[in-house]
C-alpha cells in the first residue's frame, strides 16, 4: 500500500507551481502528503566556504507552511552528491558521517516518524461491483 508522498522542489517559483500541482493531485486521490523537500537549496563554494542561494531560498519551506504540510529539509546543490549518485553510490553510503548524509538521514527520520505515527494511513477504499 502507498503510505504517502514526498514532494521535492527547487526554491524557484516555477518549480513550486509544479510542486503545488503534484501536491494537489495527491490530495485529490487521497494520498497523504508527508512533506516537502527543498532540493538545490544552496551551494557551498569550495574556495571560500560561502553559502550561495543560486535559485533563491526558502520557497519550499514557505510553500509547506502555506499548504499546511511538514517541511522535511533542504539539500544543497553539490557536485559530490551528483558524482556519487551517477556512480551508483549514494552519498549516505559514501560519506555516512558527512553533512549531506546527515541531511538525508534527518529527512528520512521525519518521513519514517510520520508513517509510523499513522499519518500516511488512509481508509481502504470501498469497491462496489455491480452486475
Amino acid at each position: 500500500p502507498l503510505s504517502g508522498a514526498v514532494i521535492v522542489s527547487t526554491p524557484q517559483d516555477l518549480a513550486l507551481i509544479d510542486a503545488r500541482k503534484g501536491l494537489n493531485m495527491f490530495r485529490k486521490v487521497n494520498v497523504p502528503v508527508l512533506g516537502i523537500v527543498e532540493n538545490m537549496s544552496y551551494f557551498i563554494c569550495d574556495s571560500c566556504q560561502a553559502r550561495h542561494e543560486i535559485f533563491g531560498h526558502g520557497g519550499a519551506r514557505a510553500e509547506a507552511e502555506r499548504l499546511a504540510v511538514p517541511f522535511l529539509g533542504e539539500l544543497p546543490l553539490d557536485p559530490e552528491i551528483r558524482r556519487r549518485s551517477d556512480g551508483g553510490e549514494p552519498i549516505v553510503a559514501a560519506a555516512p558521517d558527512g553533512p549531506h548524509a546527515q541531511a538525508y538521514r534527518a529527512m528520512a527520520e521525519r518521513v519514517w516518524a510520520a508513517v509510523s505515527a499513522g499519518e500516511g494511513q488512509r481508509k481502504t477504499p470501498k469497491i462496489i461491483v455491480e452486475s
